[in-house]
Order: C-alpha cells, then sequence, then structure tokens
C-alpha cells in the first residue's frame, strides 16, 4: 500500500526552501514544446480529415462557413489532449518541494500546469507566425496588386460599355469594382453608372431593369459579407471556450503529475501512514 503523506516544515526549513524558485522553468517548457507539437499534430489531422474549424496553416484562416458540430467537437479535444499531457509532463519532471505544505505544492503544481499551456500556446503563435511570414509578404503584394487593378480599369473605360469585351476579362473587372464596393459604404455613382451599362450590353434588359439588377446584386455580396463576419465572430467564440478548457485541462493534470512525483517509496523500507 502507498503511504500518502502530508509534509510539515520544520523550523527553518520553510526559509530554506523559499530561497529557490518557486517555477521549474524546465519543467514548464518541456510540458509547453510537448502541448504545442501535440496541438499542432492533431490539428494536422483534423485538417485533413475536415475537423478542424481553425487550420494550422496559416494562409487558410478559420473556416467558419463550415462550421460544424463535429468540428467545435474536434476542437475541444485537442485541446483538452494537448494541454493534459503538456501540464501532466509539467507536473512530473518539476523538483520535489519537502518543505512546503500540501496545500502550497497543490498551487504550485497547479500554477506549472497553466505556465505549460500558456507557454505552449506562445509557441504555438510564434511557430504559425513565422511560417506565415513569408505568406503574408506574397498577400499583400497580391492585394496591393488587385486594388491597383480597379484604377488601371478605369483609365480604359469607354462612354458606352461594350459586351465584346472578353469573358475573362469583363469578369476580372467586374470583381474588381464589386470588391471596391464592400470596402466601402455604398457603390460611387460612376462604377454603378459603368456596371449598369455592362449588364444592359450583356443580358439586353433596359436600363431600369439592368440597374436593379446591379443594385440587388450589391444587396446580396453585401448580406454573403456580413454573413461570414458573423460566422467568424461565432467560431472565435468557441476558439476561446476551448482556450479555457485546455487551460484547465492543463492545470488539473500537472496535480496528477506532481503527486505522483512526490509519491516516492524507498526501496526495502515499510510504508508509512502519516495524517
Amino acid at each position: 500500500m502507498q503511504s500518502v503523506v502530508t509534509s510539515f516544515s520544520p523550523a527553518g526549513a520553510e526559509s530554506a526552501d523559499t530561497s529557490n524558485s518557486g517555477v521549474s522553468w524546465a519543467a514548464v517548457l518541456a510540458g509547453a514544446f510537448v502541448a504545442a507539437a501535440l496541438w499542432f499534430s492533431l490539428s494536422v489531422l483534423g485538417a485533413g480529415i475536415g475537423l478542424s474549424a481553425v487550420s494550422p496553416w496559416p494562409a487558410a484562416g478559420v473556416a467558419a462557413e463550415r462550421l460544424a458540430p463535429g468540428a467545435i467537437v474536434w476542437v475541444m479535444i485537442v485541446q483538452a489532449l494537448a494541454c493534459s499531457l503538456g501540464g501532466y509532463l509539467a507536473g512530473r519532471l518539476r523538483t520535489r518541494w519537502s518543505t512546503l505544505h500540501a496545500h502550497e505544492v497543490f498551487f504550485r503544481d497547479t500554477a506549472h500546469g497553466f505556465l505549460a499551456w500558456a507557454v505552449g500556446l506562445v509557441i504555438a503563435i510564434l511557430f504559425l507566425s513565422s511560417v506565415g511570414l513569408s505568406l503574408a509578404k506574397d498577400a499583400a503584394a497580391v492585394a496591393a496588386d488587385g486594388r491597383n487593378d480597379y484604377y488601371v480599369d478605369m483609365l480604359f473605360r469607354g462612354e458606352h460599355p461594350s459586351a465584346d469585351t472578353n469573358a475573362a476579362t469583363l469578369r476580372g473587372e467586374t470583381k474588381a469594382i464589386l470588391g471596391k464596393t464592400l470596402r466601402s459604404s455604398s457603390i460611387s455613382p460612376q462604377d454603378k453608372a459603368y456596371l449598369t451599362g455592362l449588364v444592359a450590353e450583356r443580358t439586353g434588359l433596359d436600363r431600369a431593369a439592368a440597374e436593379a439588377r446591379v443594385n440587388e446584386t450589391e444587396a446580396a455580396a453585401r448580406q454573403a459579407l456580413d454573413t461570414a463576419k458573423k460566422a467568424t465572430a461565432h467560431s472565435l467564440y468557441w476558439l476561446f471556450a476551448a482556450l479555457l478548457l485546455g487551460a484547465f485541462c492543463g492545470s488539473f493534470a500537472a496535480t496528477i503529475g506532481g503527486r505522483q512525483r512526490d509519491n516516492v517509496i524507498h526501496v526495502g523500507a515499510t510504508p508509512a501512514r502519516s495524517i
């Protein structure tokens, strides 16, 4: 039978113990790296089988429009498993505090698990930031080119829009106009008149019907954008809940690892029961 020992500090021992650090940073870093590695591995697996709401790849972002209960459950499971293992290792590998009372040991174990979760989160963020740095530069260049396309197209607009323009060129120009419109509060009169002329020439509608179609398309595009924003905010709420779950699991697992770390029985000795 294993012993359950509550240690009491002898006179002068508490002051000697407090001279040492209350945090075993080596154990915290070990648990944090393990938690970050397991989180990334499981996120890659989830992205591969279509269960991840948040992709580990920087260019992918949040798949908010495909957020489903299965994806939410998977994010929770990933956080619970990764942080539990990291917290357990942080508690199991920390130094032994033989002169502290049980409540202080419990608090320090909990703190070690929480620190392992926090450092692991920072490691994951820094890793993704470094991987996505070059991608971000490329994305910024592409975005700048896309904005410039709109103004380049303006230089070659005629007084009478023609439907004989190449379909790919026509769609590209229209996408540039819609993109600029969605970034502002409303479509400019010049852009509306130009799109109305294009729609009228392309579809054979009269001017009033073409303008109505432009208005309907703008409203539908704005509604789709608002829906995507709301879905993204909804997914971030669940991500926040998953992070809180990870912090709890890491802290609790560290207390388990700490108790097992301190439960040492000497070979050949008879286990003692103390209260």
